[in-house]
């Protein structure tokens, strides 16, 4: 669509950062009412993260008004609420097309803008960076800034409490702004929050226990603080005390809607020397009512029609994986009290809503801390409980230390789900759950299913949380399931795979759920078809009786070949001389950039005409 000048007149005369910083100070406010009109325009047309950018509005305006960038540092912590950024620094035009296949980044991306000096994708990873940014510009010796941006969620990972530590401790002229709206993606949690609602509390004691209760009506965390007790306070004479004692100037809070207080604020700390830490409240959903009210619904959405203020009701047809996960998870724990189900900050993904309402006692949302997540569950492991990990692929990567040395060394039967395993989509390379059965395979002891449908997903968890000489996995995609009847729940025999089709010279070994596709080049080929169901064990019987009847196998996963599960196959015939040639198709040697998932399957040949195609060129060689 082309840009409409008539009705965003003052977003006009900010088609670059450097015409932004040429308007008067008293444009400001009626840029930011336009920029967020525009971002409201553009999101119900194209689908994307939209409540986050909403909230960063003003402070995205003021930012760049003040820091003279490129050359000054922006870092965004996670980068969904980048939208704003990203139409200021001459991507406008094209905002349209985020999250598309070729179109621009979901997140901040070094390749796309020189406006975006740090890829991101995974949260809580711009101090760390911000402050190798810094300490570089105090060598180079240029007078460039750094400013990192970091939400309430993203600072509840250790990672950015390391980062400060360190700042704090080599004083490098670094500027923290944390984005403070009391929402992650899910509900903020633990004690930090609490903390953040503290120093939410004024200048002084005092003036909290005069003024406060007027100002903090409305935000519930403070509100229970108050009510609770005034002596919990006496502590925090100054607010930001836990930030100064990391070694932090301390400012805060401030409205985080209120652009010329921001452009104010920033001006006097962009030149102060050492640490410097802002702390600005925000609403995620800033000015769409909708938005305001759920924010976490809002958090990233299909096309809608803004007039409405409702999102389009899901198609309501077939389930979802997470869903069958969730409504497992409910299942058992209604029969088992050593049930623990543990997620980092991902209750809404993962399935999880309807489980934590109703077995709140074994529910643990731990914030975004991946690391702790594992080895929390290894202790629970420990205590004699039976601790469910639910976790992203990709952010299972962030765990893997703790995986190999909390968990599998001391043989703890903690049950890992796996979800977004394989091609997750629109959120790109950040997101995409490629590496999993690479790198869960190397690990002694690791149990490993994939599930070809929804009922056979159940019944890998059923098998794997029964499962107690160690821990186990079970890895499953983004999207719903083939209709599957669900059947009663038993455990699966370990390591054992299942014939579907018997045919001629040629074997598919199917991991997963492309086995519909595997299926139609079955057919078309008159191919024997196995369903392996197990990447470790593998049924090694079950692949040397095929090895020998057959004159080609063929290996297909949704996930790294490099590694994968195809490669487990590879290495047994050869350890077990079986000479048979074996194709190993799955996701090359890349990263998988982003677009929808059916037009990653096509483009890398993992849909049943790409398979046969595939298999075709490489007998013809």
């Amino acid at each position: 669509m082309s840009f409409d000048t008539a009705k965003y007149p003052t977003l006009a005369l900010a088609d670059t950062v450097q015409e932004l910083r040429k308007l008067p100070k008293e444009k400001l406010p009626a840029l930011c009412d336009e920029l967020r009109q525009y971002l409201l325009d553009s999101v119900s047309r194209s689908s994307g993260h939209f409540a986050s950018g909403l909230g960063v509005v003003e402070l995205t305006v003021a930012l760049h008004y003040v820091y003279n960038t490129p050359f000054d540092h922006l870092v965004w912590d996670v980068g969904h609420q980048a939208y704003p950024h990203k139409i200021l620094t001459g991507r406008r035009d094209r905002i349209g097309t985020i999250r598309q296949k070729n179109g621009l980044h979901p997140f901040p991306w070094r390749a796309e803008s020189e406006y975006d000096v740090l890829s991101v994708g995974h949260s809580s990873t711009s101090i760390s960076a911000g402050l190798g940014m810094a300490v570089a510009a105090g060598k180079e010796g240029r007078g460039r800034r750094t400013a990192c941006i970091i939400g309430d969620g993203a600072i509840t990972a250790g990672m950015a409490f390391e980062a400060m530590n360190h700042a704090g401790d080599i004083k490098a002229d670094l500027l923290v702004i944390l984005n403070d709206n009391e929402m992650s993606i899910s509900e903020n949690v633990g004690a930090l929050n609490n903390r953040l609602a503290q120093i939410l509390s004024g200048k002084t004691y005092a003036r909290l226990r005069e003024g406060g209760k007027k100002v903090l009506t409305g935000l519930p965390p403070i509100k229970e603080l108050v009510k609770r007790t005034e002596e919990h306070l006496k502590g925090m004479v100054v607010p930001g005390t836990l930030f100064e004692e990391l070694g932090f100037n301390y400012i805060g809070p401030v409205d985080g809607h209120d652009v010329l207080t921001l452009v104010h604020t920033l001006s006097n700390m962009r030149d102060l020397k050492g640490p410097q830490f802002l702390h600005i409240m925000t609403k995620k959903g800033k000015g769409y009512a909708p938005a305001e009210n759920d924010p976490i619904a809002w958090h990233a959405v299909p096309k809608f029609d803004p007039a409405s203020g409702a999102l389009p009701k899901s198609s309501g047809g077939l389930p979802t994986y997470s869903k069958i996960f969730g409504d497992w998870l409910c299942e058992t724990a209604a029969d088992d009290n050593k049930l623990m189900a543990i997620t980092p900050a991902m209750r809404e993904g993962s399935g999880m809503v309807g489980f934590s309402r109703q077995y709140p006692g074994q529910y643990f949302d731990v914030a975004i801390a991946e690391q702790h997540a594992v080895t929390f569950a290894a202790g629970l492991a420990i205590g004699g409980y039976k601790p469910v990990v639910a976790i992203y692929s990709t952010f299972l990567q962030r765990a893997y230390d703790q995986l190999i040395h909390d968990v599998a060394i001391q043989q703890l039967p903690v049950l890992f789900a796996i979800d977004r395993g394989g091609i997750v989509g629109a959120d790109g390379q950040t997101h995409q759950g490629a590496f999993d059965l690479a790198f869960l395979r190397t690990i002694p002891g690791m149990v490993i299913m994939t599930p070809s449908d929804e009922n056979e997903c159940r019944q890998m968890l059923y098998t794997g949380y029964h499962y107690q000489a160690g821990p186990s996995a079970v890895r499953y995609p983004r999207g719903t399931g083939t209709g599957a009847p669900i059947q009663p729940l038993v455990s699966l025999p370990l390591g054992k795979g299942v014939v579907k089709r018997r045919g001629e010279k040629l074997a598919i070994l199917n991991f997963g759920t492309l086995l519909p596709e595997a299926q139609a080049a079955a057919d078309a080929l008159n191919a024997t078809l196995v369903d392996m169901r197990f990447v470790k064990p593998l049924d090694e019987a079950l692949i040397l009786e095929l090895a020998a009847s057959h004159e080609l196998l063929v290996t297909l996963e949704e996930g790294a070949i490099k590694g994968g599960a195809g490669s487990g196959v590879n290495e047994l015939l050869m350890a077990k001389r079986a000479a048979v040639p074996v194709l190993n198709i799955g996701l090359p040697d890349e990263f998988i950039p982003q677009g929808t998932q059916d037009e990653i399957r096509h483009d890398y040949q993992l849909d049943a005409e790409g398979i046969q195609q595939q298999i075709a060129e490489w007998l013809a060689q």
